[in-house]
């Protein structure tokens, strides 16, 4: 309703003209970081993606109760690494993790009881790759990046009866 001429106004009660936004130009994605495709990004330590993985975790620390630790290492650090690869197992199958995973992650890295014993060499080659794991998780993405396509697809069974050809499921560290 329009104000009367004769009522009295302050400044601050007067019509004020639209503020106009202006128009925005053109927008790209093109940032650093941006994700442009349907898919997630693949390649050296960006990880596994994985639902429930928390409980992965738990079952890696009810796997860790059976593990046989040589003299420097520590459990902390073997839970860890040890989870890093069955999270990738389990992601590998796009499924949650099962106490199998976690199995035969321990196995692959011979933190496992085996009646012909863990070679080693195994044991020497795991020692300095695992040292701080639990405190560094680019260290963690390490371990799990050099376990090879075709060792993920085995079973615990299988690991446990070929731990001698642990050479042909690990990859050498990479130091970058």
């Amino acid at each position: 309703m329009a104000q009367p001429d004769f009522v009295p106004l302050v400044s601050t009660d007067q019509v004020r003209p639209l503020n106009r936004l202006s128009v925005p130009g053109s927008w790209e994605q093109d940032r650093p970081a941006e994700i442009v495709s349907l898919r997630m990004p693949v390649g050296r330590r960006f990880g596994s993606t994985g639902s429930d993985l928390g409980f992965g975790l738990k079952l890696a620390n009810l796997v860790a109760e059976r593990a046989v630790l040589r003299e420097g290492e520590h459990l902390d650090d073997v839970v860890a690494g040890c989870f890093s690869c069955g999270a990738r197992r389990s992601s590998t199958f796009k499924r949650s993790p099962v106490i199998y995973d976690m199995e035969w992650a321990f196995a692959l890295w011979g933190y496992w009881d085996f009646p012909s014993g863990t070679p080693e060499e195994l044991v020497a080659f795991r020692q300095p790759i695992f040292a701080g794991a639990g405190h560094d998780y680019y260290r963690q993405r390490a371990i799990a990046d050099m376990v090879q396509e075709a060792a993920v697809r085995l079973s615990p069974s299988d690991v446990r009866a070929g731990i001698h050809n642990w050479k042909t499921w690990l990859a050498q560290p990479d130091n970058g």
